[in-house]
């Protein structure tokens, strides 16, 4: 392996970005057999390797990696999976650059080790193959009708990792999902030109099946059934990863027009309802030919990218600081940008207005400024006194972020909230109420796939311990 190899990350394929936009297929390709060898060769194999911990999963990314450099697959996704039951997912989605690939050693120079590429690549080369390998189907320790039972409310990142744990190590675990797919996130929020259904989430959800893990839909939590009634079933413990998907609005005037949507529902409608391939589904959704996006996150990029393959002639991100402070991962805004989204910086609304049939037709907005930086250190906007602009726009979707669904919070007023409403937990993950654990986004409001899995992994591990069934 020559010196420029180690010192040059090998770069991922993808979609040409003018066909893409009349797609919905994934537009990262992915590495190729000789592409991960010779990726998987400029690991340093660093004796303390901080890229470990880096890993909310705590994967031990340089022995997969050196089994990928030395082309023996089968060793690589058993290192994977023995901490990480959603490879294929989190290569995908995980933001490796602020995580185990920030970490590496060669990001120093700004080219670290492919890691999340890597671990798509083993993952996606046993979902091709359906290999059993890849899912883990050995027989659980303490498996039996006399092994204990738990119930994870919720069916996205956090709840499905502790399944996984939970499972192969003997419990009988259901887990109750309100929708009518599991997933939670994985399939309502996250686009399918970023995370095939079928293709990936699906097949990694089905090794769940093999561990004897149930899913109940159509569930909901507070409604359907409640933590008492679970208890009373003959669970052991309860884990509630139930996400934090209540939209947040700007409560300014017009957002009630017909045209003004949530990210949430958008996406929603289009991930989970499948509405961009309408009317062979039967989920419409709201057609905008000059779109507007508020919010500057991956939600506000999926959101765009969307409203690109549905038809729109012009979409835009509006957002009140400039594309440096922009907290979308980079290569969504890199995605996004070739596609031919404008950025709309320091901009924010003042207002919507609509026609006469109370249906969008634009947009009252305030120039901003950056000041002074803010408590998280960004600089903080401040509007420009007497700039202010009207937009054309006749599809409004607003990506503020979410917060707790209180369904379930209020049916069970024994959990203990914070100030913000989200669910309150000690170092092991236990709530309030013995015996009921929570994690994700629920707990520390929205966040990554992968913290939401690492939490849940964390708390598996005590139920763990509690039932008598390992944890290390």
């Amino acid at each position: 392996m020559s010196e420029k190899v180690k010192k040059t990350r090998v770069p991922m394929r993808c979609q040409d970005a003018k066909a893409r936009i009349g797609n919905y297929n994934e537009v990262a390709l992915g590495y190729s057999h000789e592409e991960a060898v010779a990726e998987a060769g400029r690991c340093l194999q660093c004796k303390k390797p901080h890229c470990i911990s880096g890993c909310p999963v705590e994967v031990p990314i340089p022995d997969f990696i050196r089994a990928v450099a030395g082309d023996d697959p089968d060793t690589a996704i058993r290192v994977i999976k023995s901490t990480n039951s959603l490879p294929a997912i989190c290569g995908r989605v995980c933001p490796q650059e602020n995580q185990c690939e920030g970490r590496c050693v060669l990001n120093a120079a700004k080219n670290p080790v492919a890691i999340g590429r890597l671990e798509r690549y083993v993952a996606d080369f046993f979902l091709a193959r359906e290999d059993k390998t890849a899912k883990n189907t050995a027989p659980a320790p303490h498996s039996g009708p006399d092994a204990p039972k738990v119930a994870c409310i919720g069916s996205g990142p956090a709840s499905i990792t502790t399944a996984g744990y939970l499972a192969a190590r003997g419990a009988r675990v259901t887990v109750f999902e309100a929708l009518h797919e599991p997933g939670g996130v994985l399939v309502y929020g996250i686009p399918e030109f970023r995370l095939p259904k079928t293709a990936v989430v699906r097949k990694e959800l089905s090794a769940l099946g093999d561990l004897g893990v149930e899913f109940r839909l159509n569930w909901v939590g507070g409604k359907t059934f409640s933590v008492k009634s679970l208890f009373a079933e003959g669970y052991k413990a309860v884990f509630v990863g139930i996400g934090a998907g209540l939209p947040k609005f700007f409560g300014i005037e017009g957002e009630n027009l017909i045209g003004v949507l949530s990210a949430n529902e958008y996406l929603t409608r289009l991930n989970l309802g499948r509405a961009y391939d309408f009317p062979r589904q039967d989920t419409p959704v709201y057609q905008g030919r000059r779109v507007t996006v508020y919010g500057a996150g991956n939600v506000a990029m999926d959101a765009a990218r969307c409203a690109l393959r549905m038809g729109a002639e012009s979409v835009r991100i509006v957002y009140r600081r400039t594309r440096a402070e922009m907290p979308a991962r980079a290569e969504e805004l890199e995605h996004a940008e070739e596609e031919g989204v404008i950025l709309e910086e320091l901009a924010a609304p003042l207002s919507f207005q609509g026609d006469e049939q109370g249906r969008l037709v634009s947009v009252r907005l305030q120039e901003m400024e950056l000041g002074e930086p803010d408590a998280s250190g960004r600089r903080s906007p401040a509007p420009k006194k007497g700039a202010e602009r009207i937009l054309e726009t006749d599809l409004a979707v607003i990506a503020l972020g979410t917060e707790a669904n209180r369904i379930l919070l209020e049916e069970t007023p024994e959990l203990k909230l914070n100030r913000r409403g989200y669910i309150e937990v000690n170092e092991q993950y236990e709530t309030a109420i013995p015996g009921v654990f929570a994690g994700g986004d629920i707990v520390t409001g929205a966040a990554t796939v992968i913290l939401a899995m690492g939490a849940g992994r964390s708390a598996a591990k005590q139920i763990a311990r509690n039932l008598g069934l390992g944890g290390d």
